[in-house]
């Protein structure tokens, strides 16, 4: 097994903190959050009480100033696992980043400090039902009114939309040039602003997705995000941080379910010794601790790039496409050991399988991540026309 080297001792002091803070508030819950659809107010709270959300933060807002991008990676780690559809990391690494790089201090002082305590949830409404990865292709409108923003559209698959109480929403600001885009703060109390169904899916029970109707809400000028026409180039500088902490789950939830059948292999048995004796079960579980190895080589690589601010676009889908991949193979492996107990719901690995599924779409699909390594080596038409 991989030695990792990329946490020194205040980051395992942290860990320790985290995995009792998650024995206590969070993993007991998981259960009745499955059957809700969606985690509880009162966990983001807690988060919050700890220290644990948006900890980049100033601390006038209640943050820590901690901008160690580690420290994120552990809670996504400790978390992840077992508890998937708590979206802290949606919350402190793919949002938070948005209103702590580029709001005006009048928007983070209005916000941040709720957005650290827990008190206000974060989501991010790109997708739309006919757009997927290519954000060119968004349908929702803002129109400028002179003294503030009518918005127009809808959004789906939206991640912590039932409980987000501001909304980052997309949309296009000149109907002329498919890359102007503006961003725009969002508050769920607002007149038009409606939530739609809170949708069923494969897996990730207990996380929150929703659809979202903007009815002519209007949005004033001081909350939209930077310029309401380069709100594309915003979003592009925040998505290789958003594939890096997707990777950080992607595998921590495949070395989740590797210990869990190395567990069962070890206990179930058949024809008088247990399966873990076999050598189609050895084999199995070489290959998968070969896998895993590699992907933990890859993140904790991608994560030393990130630290020095020179992670590439090309890099973070590499391992968001490796990690997600290989999360999919190791988890359908390890279902396979578990034998007709694997499909059953009581056993963890059958969630963990279905919870998999989603990683090599959301984020940015496996084919839109080998799109971009593509074009990195060259290999784009454009190029050649």
């Amino acid at each position: 097994m991989l030695k990792r080297t990329i946490y020194e001792e205040e980051h395992e002091l942290f860990r320790r903190t985290v995995r009792a803070w998650a024995e206590t508030e969070v993993f007991p819950h998981s259960e009745a959050w499955r059957e809700d659809g969606v985690v509880s107010r009162e966990v983001w709270k807690s988060a919050g009480a700890e220290g644990f959300l948006c900890m980049y933060a100033d601390e006038k807002y209640g943050g820590l100033g901690v901008q160690d991008f580690r420290y994120d990676m552990i809670l996504c780690e400790e978390l992840g696992p077992k508890e998937p559809g708590f979206f802290i990391g949606l919350h402190n690494r793919i949002v938070g980043p948005y209103m702590q790089n580029f709001a005006t201090d009048a928007q983070r002082d209005r916000y941040m400090a709720d957005i650290v305590s827990g008190d206000t949830i974060l989501a991010v409404a790109m997708t739309e039902p006919g757009t997927g990865s290519d954000l060119a292709g968004i349908r929702t409108r803002a129109v400028d009114m002179g003294d503030h923003w009518v918005l127009n559209g809808s959004k789906t698959y939206i991640s912590n939309g039932f409980l987000a109480g501001l909304v980052l929403v997309a949309a296009r600001t000149n109907p002329e040039r498919s890359h102007e885009i503006g961003l725009f703060l969002v508050e769920d109390t607002w007149d038009g602003f409606a939530r739609g169904r809170n949708l069923k899916k494969m897996g990730l029970a207990s996380q929150d997705t929703a659809e979202l109707f903007f009815d002519d809400v209007k949005v004033p000028k001081e909350n939209v995000l930077g310029d309401p026409a380069q709100g594309f180039k915003i979003m592009m500088t925040n998505l290789a941080e958003e594939r890096l902490i997707g990777a950080v789950g992607f595998i921590a939830r495949a070395e989740h379910a590797f210990n869990l059948t190395m567990d069962y292999i070890m206990e179930r048995r058949a024809f008088g010794r247990a399966i873990g004796m076999f050598q189609n079960s050895r084999f199995k579980m070489a290959s998968a601790r070969t896998e895993l190895d590699a992907a933990w080589a890859l993140t904790d690589h991608c994560v030393r790039e990130h630290l020095k601010g020179e992670l590439s676009a090309e890099m973070a889908a590499e391992v968001k496409l490796y990690t997600s991949e290989v999360e999919g193979r190791v988890v359908d492996e390890c279902l396979q050991l578990h034998g007709g107990a694997g499909y059953m719901d009581e056993y963890e690995i059958s969630r963990l399988y279905s919870d998999a599924r989603i990683s090599r779409i959301y984020a940015g699909t496996s084919e839109i991540m080998r799109e971009i390594i593509g074009r990195g080596l060259g290999l784009d038409d454009r190029q050649r026309n």
